[in-house]
């Protein structure tokens, strides 16, 4: 797992807030060495972010969970 430098995430986090339109979206750096970088909206993580560098090109993968406690009733 590729480790994700500080400007890295600042840039990141600006990007995703324009595409997905969140600006309480927030790229948390790991809170300790081999955590992985969570995704939060009002602080409330949902998800995590990988990095990929594969021959230069970098990639970002984001997996976001949702729990069914969360849907809103059928």
């Amino acid at each position: 797992m590729a480790t994700i430098p500080a400007s890295e995430l600042t840039r990141l986090q600006t990007t995703l807030r324009r595409l997905l339109g969140s600006p309480k979206l927030t790229v948390n750096p790991p809170a300790r060495a081999g955590h992985t970088v969570e995704l939060a909206v009002n602080d409330e993580v949902i998800g995590t972010v990988h990095r990929d560098d594969d021959e230069g090109e970098v990639s970002y993968a984001i997996h976001i969970t949702v729990l069914e406690e969360d849907l809103p009733p059928a």
